[in-house]
């Protein structure tokens, strides 16, 4: 058996078990232009192992549907045909989801064909970057069908079972870690041939910081709660230009996700992927699905700033990998715990105050795949660390994440430093 062949297995079933739930007309909503329907993120991430690695590398593939080829596209542009526009994917109600999921079918009969053969260096190199996109892709599967729920009048619940209350331990006292700084280095240093990481965390090179405080723990519900109670959303010098603006625009005035609520305590209930939930219920846990924006405002509220993505890497190097994850099946932040800095992988993406663009010494890979990253380098904010809904084995120190600033779809939070 190839060594690749179980994680494929494992992956593939991952997606299959988190959409195992949702009706055929659940994954057909699309509730937002960022967002996508969770029909063609089956379908887009089984395109990605047709286009990029069975009609290359498997001589005698025939495709399972040709006209597939152009309709789970996503930006690949440098495959020359016309790709339809983002914004209308729920619009396409054929192929039906019986032929996108024998499309996944067939693929994985055809993958199994090439696992019984020699692979080649190239070919599993590329496997192992469909098995991580498709990862990728299952936590935009989770935010988007999060987004689509909220929007619906009847605020249906995706899990199944009751979201696990906290113990009842005290949160931990928010302290800062003192770092000292100096030259370090940053990046993943690609060691064997298979070692996996995207383009976009290379090459690995030296960064000068200067000692710097990081906090031991994300910002929760009930710090942010206090920001909001200061009027916060009300006063323009604590904004960015452009963040005031996506205020007033929008007309934010707390987290997405945030509702009044008269029941609770806080006046506030949160809906999250296991339905409604008071405030109060989630007072300790991590304040989440905050935009760039917010973060920066926030920290500028309480006198600190975000911490670089250089200042994350050098302390998230030295932790070991693990927190709230996927793999928990809790779906949502839960309360931090234990010593020492915490919360460096899972509960919440964290921003930092790092515009996404590529290392000294970048290149992106050549031909289509190239377009993978490198081309989203302007505009973007660098988040790190993963969230609640990110698999535990697609996580690194290194991994860099990047969103627009005024995203607030997925599960974005907060670290400060000063």
């Amino acid at each position: 058996m190839c060594l690749l062949e179980p994680k494929y297995q494992a992956v593939r079933s991952m997606t299959r078990s988190l959409v195992s739930t949702l009706s055929a007309e659940d994954q057909m909503v699309q509730s937002c232009p960022e967002a996508s329907p969770v029909k063609w993120h089956q379908a887009h991430t089984t395109w990605f192992f047709e286009t990029f690695v069975l009609r290359p590398y498997l001589t005698d593939y025939r495709p399972f549907r040709e006209e597939f080829h152009r309709l789970f596209n996503s930006y690949y542009i440098s495959l020359g045909e016309e790709i339809p526009a983002k914004k209308l994917r729920s619009s396409f109600s054929r192929p039906s989801l019986d032929e996108i999921l024998a499309f996944r079918a067939y693929v994985d009969q055809e993958m199994e064909r090439l696992f019984s053969r020699s692979i080649d260096e190239e070919a599993s190199r590329r496997i192992l970057l469909g098995l991580h996109h498709e990862q990728q892709h299952q936590e935009l599967a989770l935010t988007d069908i999060k987004h689509a729920f909220f929007l619906n009048p009847l605020r249906p619940s995706y899990g199944t079972t009751a979201l696990p209350k906290d113990s009842t331990r005290s949160i931990p006292q928010l302290e800062w870690l003192n770092f000292k700084g100096g030259l370090i280095e940053i990046g993943m240093n690609v060691e064997k041939p298979l070692d996996f990481c995207f383009d976009n965390e290379t090459p690995r090179h030296k960064v000068y910081l200067e000692p710097f405080q990081f906090a031991s723990r994300q910002v929760t519900c009930g710090e942010y709660l206090e920001f909001m109670s200061d009027d916060a959303y009300t006063r323009p010098a604590l904004w960015l230009s452009e963040g005031w603006e996506s205020v007033e625009q929008a007309g934010w005035e707390a987290p997405l996700y945030w509702e009044r609520h008269s029941g609770d305590a806080t006046g506030w209930r949160v809906f999250t992927l296991k339905g409604w939930h008071g405030l109060s219920e989630l007072i300790d846990t991590p304040v989440c699905h905050i935009s760039f924006f917010e973060a920066e405002a926030f920290a500028r509220w309480r006198g600190c700033r975000l911490p670089t993505e250089a200042e994350w890497e050098s302390v998230a190097s030295k932790e070991r990998r693990h927190g709230n994850l996927l793999d928990t099946g809790r779906l949502h932040p839960t309360t931090a715990n234990g010593l020492g800095v915490k919360q460096l992988f899972g509960d919440c993406w964290e921003w930092t105050a790092s515009p996404y663009v590529g290392y000294p010494g970048y290149k992106s890979l050549p031909g289509a795949l190239g377009e993978y990253n490198g081309k989203f380098m302007s505009s973007q904010m660098t988040l790190r660390g993963g969230s609640c809904l990110t698999p535990a084995d697609h996580v690194r120190a290194t991994y860099r994440n990047f969103h627009n600033p005024e995203t607030r779809w997925q599960v974005t939070g907060i670290r400060l430093a000063i």
